[in-house]
């Protein structure tokens, strides 16, 4: 549905909530909690889900049940799922039904499986990007990994042009990062490797992040400055490279709102379109709350579309949850006053 629909949509159900129900367009699944990174904010490969991994036969029932469905995509993830070694498989079962699936990876051994995982259907790999240089390897906590890195997907690029495989870097913006030389070098990084650029706002209540020591990631008032300074960067970059940043100007324009007012952000949230696989089996709405199962004791086909599915739905429309800033572009456009509140605001950008 076109975004105006979907405003209309959100109006009504303002007043009658009974109108928001589930309706599954993407289903993340962390294929496993075990990762080669030790994150600084990511508590993944430590003490969330430790040792954790989903069989083969968990994840190929998820995949008949949610063509059954009707779910269009797919996201496999982890922890880090080039450590699963039934992944290609996984990704064969999901192309022979037609379901869209793709990676999000730290990609450090990208290069040493993407032969079989491109045979098995991969075209999409998304991949987090913690800064440059010293910086990353501060940030995952590994000497070495940022020069592995770029080894990889130098490898990877050399095989798989963008025409057969493409590349999205999701950019981590955390106080550590919000300045405009450190995006410039992450945006250097990414057109070398003809890839497109996502920014990621340092979470606060996904159960499986953290916020640094002293919550040195997380951003406080004083950081406002630094904050709309990069809004107004990445709002002139989408206006000059429309193609290389994912999301709308608007959406680039409410970053500092999002980073700085956290739960006070009250945008409806719709995720309804989502689900959430744990690497345990867990079943939520999101990646936040609202548990729905477990793929260990009960098919997928058993959770999706009931009534408790969308009571979920509802109530994360309404925000009743500890709320976050994911599917944030989405939210924004979707929800009228702040799609024309942020329009307003990336144009005053560009005028300056």
């Amino acid at each position: 549905m076109h975004h105006s629909g979907e405003r209309l949509l959100g109006r009504v159900a303002e007043h009658w909530p009974s109108v928001v129900r589930a309706r599954t367009e993407k289903i993340t699944v962390a294929v496993t909690a075990h990762c080669n990174f030790r994150c600084i904010g990511c508590r993944y490969g430590r003490d969330f889900m430790p040792g954790a991994q989903l069989p083969l036969h968990i994840v190929e029932d998820l995949l008949e049940d949610a063509h059954a469905a009707g779910v269009p995509a797919v996201r496999l993830y982890g922890g880090e799922p080039l450590l699963h070694p039934d992944l290609p498989a996984m990704l064969e079962k999901a192309q022979s039904l037609g379901i869209g699936a793709y990676l999000t990876t730290n990609a450090l051994i990208l290069d040493r499986r993407i032969d079989a995982l491109h045979a098995a259907g991969l075209r999409k790999a998304t991949i987090g990007f913690y800064g440059t240089g010293a910086a990353f390897d501060d940030y995952v906590q590994r000497g070495g990994r940022y020069e592995r890195l770029l080894e990889s997907l130098h490898s990877t690029r050399a095989r798989y042009g963008p025409d057969t495989l493409a590349l999205q870097f999701n950019f981590l913006l955390h106080r550590g990062t919000c300045d405009i030389d450190s995006f410039e070098r992450a945006r250097a990084i990414a057109e070398r490797f003809d890839a497109r650029m996502q920014i990621d706002i340092v979470h606060y209540s996904l159960p499986y992040f953290q916020e640094g020591p002293e919550r040195n990631l997380q951003f406080r008032d004083r950081d406002a400055d630094r904050l709309n300074r990069m809004a107004e960067h990445l709002v002139r970059l989408k206006a000059a490279k429309p193609d290389l940043l994912t999301e709308s100007a608007a959406s680039l324009a409410s970053i500092p709102d999002w980073a700085l007012k956290t739960d006070r952000m009250r945008v409806p949230c719709d995720a309804g379109k989502l689900l959430w696989v744990g690497a345990d089996g867990s079943v939520k709405l999101c990646y936040v709350t609202f548990d729905l199962g477990n793929l260990h004791q009960t098919r997928l086909r058993d959770l999706i579309g009931t009534s408790r599915h969308h009571d979920h739905a509802r109530s994360a429309f309404r925000l009743d949850c500890p709320n976050c800033h994911c599917e944030r572009g989405a939210r924004v456009m979707k929800h009228a006053p702040s799609a024309r509140l942020y329009r307003e605001r990336a144009a005053a950008m560009l005028r300056d």
